[in-house]
């Protein structure tokens, strides 16, 4: 297969030079682009930007910045790729440690091809999940940055569930000032209900934020 139509990219990092050479020509035969590293370090100063479909096959033992470590570091540059190990020297405590920490999986060498495919269509399927929900959530978000100041007071007010009364009274203004100011935010936030209303703002973390600070008597 021609690695124009490949199926995406694969990062690769393992310290040992064989196994790595070995594992890039049998994803290239399926059909993917792949990234070699020899280093978690070499990774880090090459980050993959995580535009493109992409996941992350990943050594837990290796000198320097080992595999869990890598994927915590990765974890605080805010780095999307999913994760699968792929290791020799696998034991339970290291399997819960990174499953907990969002490893997407783990698998022992030598591993069947079947399963590391299988492993990598979900990780593609997973990392694909994932960035159409951050750009939904940006979209949300680039909404949220056109109201106004006031506009943005009555969002905050309205999602925990106070009535125009009593958002009338914390703001200092008449009812029917609240009614307009409603009217623009659900317009610029593109919602016909309050459920919705609602929704996106728990989506983004507004309506935590809301209930916990603005919420009236």
């Amino acid at each position: 297969m021609e690695l124009g139509h490949c199926l995406g990219r694969i990062h690769v990092v393992d310290d040992d030079p064989s196994f790595v050479k070995a594992m890039e020509r049998r994803l290239k035969l399926a059909g993917y682009d792949v990234a070699t590293y020899a280093s978690a370090q070499h990774l880090l100063d090459r980050l993959p930007s995580g535009n493109e479909p992409s996941c992350l096959i990943l050594d837990v033992r290796m000198p320097g910045l080992d595999g869990p470590a890598l994927q915590k570091r990765l974890g605080e540059l805010g780095a999307r790729l999913p994760i699968i190990f792929l290791t020799g020297h696998a034991d339970t405590p290291t399997i819960v440690r990174t499953i907990k920490a969002g490893a997407h999986d783990f698998l022992s060498k030598p591993v069947n091809s079947d399963d590391l495919l299988h492993a990598i269509e979900r990780a593609f399927a997973q990392h694909r999940a994932s960035r159409d929900l951050h750009d939904r959530l940006d979209a949300v978000r680039a909404r949220i940055a056109t109201l106004t100041p006031r506009e943005r007071q009555v969002f905050e007010l309205v999602v925990p569930g106070n009535t125009n009364k009593q958002m009338a009274s914390v703001l200092g203004c008449t009812e029917r000032t609240i009614k307009a100011h409603r009217l623009r935010v659900m317009e610029k936030m593109q919602v016909r209900t309050l459920a919705e209303l609602v929704s996106l703002a728990e989506r983004v973390g507004i309506l935590n934020h809301a209930s916990g600070s603005r919420q009236t008597a």
